[in-house]
């Protein structure tokens, strides 16, 4: 049997998920569907147990999501084939054309699964047997790809024509056409000839296959990816591809590059609770809601409210009397939508761009490798930070010109080095970082180190660090590209 490897594409911002999906910290790596603290990042992974032949994934992610993938892989158990860093994105092609690559440069030819990071699917056992049910055709050297069956004449998604009904089936058929988001009628139309099914985005083909057809279709695609992976880098457990040669590469979807113009296109239908969670009114419609219609997540109390979304990650968010809305509550944002505008979310976002905001693109709550850091208040020469050290994790070693540090730990034991001196800090225990004075703060516990630091002094920006040492490879010069409330 040839050995199965999950493409599992982690590109993408989920705008229309904003205040909660942002550009730092999108809506794969968020537990949004279910009731379980799985992400839908994890969920994507976990779902595949139990295919034949199943190898360790192939993931494809932006260099700035890197550890945050990473983290949530070990959480569950899972050691990558690879993390593949992409400098900045450029579409499904070159990811698909950059995995096929690294899957045969030592001859082997498995079977790859790509797959969205970012959608839900309800029946995990139908979803495997259509994989099963492709899995004759991907090997025969037919490029698969799985067609959502649908429930409604949706007009946001594209959609696949196939050669005969699909109906009642999950065998491979031949693909007629692919069409893009029809009007209503047209949509109307596709549901009664039952030949149409959504197009899901998720492909299953032979290594060799897609890059034979990327080969005839795209070349330009394929010989980009190639001068990126020729020159990649190591980078602790990643792989990172080349900067310039990848940004030459055509900006293009798999669908448009191959999928459009092959005559070895298959569409398995799929019938198994699929959404691409692409706005919140979706992810109410996909939810299980109460007696009154209603979707309620985090500290919630709802009062005689109908057919509401409400989520709370931090503060108490309370449903009156209302109907019909979105709210979701964040550590910097408050969203209160009617649920048939929650597309226009993604305008909002837009706006905040233009004006600057930061709420636009990051949370309070910043993820670094070794942890993350919360803002919690400021003054004109002070701020206050919690700040969470992973165990076996280690800030960078560094010191500042400009400021001086004071750590209070709260919970764990950290070790502390100044100026070349260790020492042991536990719970309820402080230290002080001089002005000029290098140090480091380290984890060596099997728990989380919960720390507030209070900094203080006439500047307080972070390009005010430098660094000396630094286990996950960061640079001092790249400071100057972070925000100016960053931790390293």
């Amino acid at each position: 049997m040839t050995p199965l490897v999950p493409v599992i594409l982690c590109g993408g911002t989920g705008t229309r998920l904003w205040p909660l999906s942002r550009a730092s910290y999108p809506k794969q790596y968020w537990a949004l569907a279910g009731d379980g603290d799985d992400t839908l990042l994890q969920q994507t992974q976990q779902r595949l147990n139990g295919i034949q032949g199943l190898q360790p994934p192939l993931l494809i992610c932006h260099e700035d999501h890197r550890f945050i993938v990473a983290e949530q892989m070990r959480q569950i158990g899972v050691d990558p084939g690879v993390i593949l860093l992409e400098p900045m994105g450029r579409n499904t092609a070159p990811a698909v054309a950059v995995a096929a690559l690294h899957a045969t440069a030592h001859g082997d030819d498995p079977l790859l699964f790509v797959l969205a990071a970012d959608h839900v699917i309800r029946d995990a056992a139908g979803f495997r047997q259509s994989v099963e049910a492709g899995r004759a055709a991907a090997e025969a050297g037919q490029l698969v790809t799985f067609g959502i069956v649908p429930t409604a004449p949706e007009t946001g998604y594209g959609y696949i024509e196939a050669a005969e009904g699909v109906s009642g089936t999950q065998s491979p058929v031949p693909i007629a056409r692919f069409v893009e988001k029809p009007d209503r009628a047209t949509a109307e139309q596709f549901l009664a000839s039952g030949r149409f099914t959504w197009n899901s985005g998720m492909f299953l083909f032979k290594a060799s296959a897609i890059l034979a057809e990327l080969e005839r279709l795209a070349p330009d695609v394929v010989s980009a990816c190639r001068a990126a992976l020729e020159h990649d880098s190591e980078d602790l457990d990643f792989l990172r591809l080349e900067r310039e040669a990848f940004a030459g590469c055509p900006n293009v979807a798999i669908d448009v590059a191959v999928m459009v113009r092959t005559d070895r296109g298959a569409v398995v239908p799929l019938d198994a609770g699929w959404s691409d969670v692409g706005s919140w009114s979706t992810l109410w419609e996909t939810a299980t809601q109460d007696s009154s219609g209603n979707v309620l997540r985090g500290r919630v109390i709802s009062e005689d409210s109908r057919n509401c979304y409400l989520r709370s990650e931090h503060r108490l968010v309370v449903g009156l009397g209302v109907e019909n809305l979105v709210v979701v509550e964040t550590d910097d944002v408050v969203l209160v939508a009617h649920r048939d505008r929650a597309q226009d979310v993604k305008s909002i976002v837009g706006l905040l761009e233009v004006e600057g905001a930061p709420e636009s693109k990051a949370h309070r709550r910043i993820y670094r490798p070794w942890g993350s850091y919360d803002g919690i208040t400021e003054g004109e020469r002070w701020q206050v930070k919690k700040i969470v050290v992973n165990p076996g994790a280690s800030l960078s070693l560094q010191m500042h010109h400009h400021r001086a540090e004071h750590w209070i730990v709260v919970r764990g034991t950290a070790v502390v080095e100044r100026d070349g001196q260790e020492q042991l800090v536990g719970e309820n225990q402080s230290t002080y970082i001089p002005l000029g004075c290098k140090h480091r703060l380290s984890n060596p516990g099997k728990i989380p180190v919960e720390m507030i630091e209070v900094q203080s002094g006439p500047y307080l920006g972070e390009d005010d660090i430098v660094r000396f040492e630094d286990r996950y490879g960061r640079t001092s010069t790249s400071l100057h590209h972070q925000s100016s409330t960053a931790i390293t």
